[in-house]
């Protein structure tokens, strides 16, 4: 008698359900261990949401379905690799405590716990790497923030002062160069 096992396959993106690349290698993965192992695949949930957040199981019906299933029927829920259950080691760590039964076909059918929680680990590293990592833009980049003390446009050459006059045409009193020029020189 073959053992039952539920399989569940998750993509992040959008783009990466539409595409079925993703999909397509976990359930090629999950075929291939359940038939080395000698199981028997029951059910297949299929999602697309991202595993980001301590509330993953609320926003990831499929997988609280794939749970459900599993306890009903007594059996584990078959992942390809532990980053498609999470990439939180917390809420790894919650799943095992509440002894869900969960196997890993990248892993193996006897891991042990301690193993899980440093790929667990390791799967979080990897997420925080991911977001931090720079994205491609689309555009290209901003020009960098001027500070807006300095005028944008280039600065004035400076004039050229001409010489004043020796004296002006009205002969005024008021003209300051007239009236240099009617002081005798001392």
């Amino acid at each position: 008698m073959t053992k039952q096992i539920i399989s569940y396959i998750r993509v992040s993106r959008e783009s990466q359900g539409r595409s079925g690349l993703g999909l397509e290698a976990q359930r090629a993965a999950n075929e291939r261990f359940a038939a080395a192992e000698g199981y028997e695949i029951v059910a297949e949930y299929l999602e697309v949401e991202t595993a980001k957040g301590f509330d993953a199981l609320e926003r990831r019906p499929q997988l609280a379905a794939a749970l459900k299933q599993a306890k009903k029927l007594k059996c584990a829920v078959l992942v390809a690799k532990l980053d498609r259950l999470s990439r939180d080691v917390a809420f790894i760590s919650a799943l095992m405590a509440q002894r869900v039964p969960f196997v890993v076909a990248a892993l193996g059918p006897n891991v042990d716990p301690f193993m899980l929680h440093i790929y667990a680990a390791i799967a979080e590293k990897e997420r925080n790497d991911i977001a931090r990592a720079p994205r491609p833009r689309s555009r290209p980049p901003r020009p960098a923030v001027r500070c807006w003390a300095t005028p944008p446009w280039p600065k004035p050459t400076p004039m050229r002062r001409r010489p004043l006059p020796r004296t002006c045409a009205t002969s005024s009193s008021r003209c300051s160069a007239c009236r240099r020029a009617k002081s005798p020189p001392s």
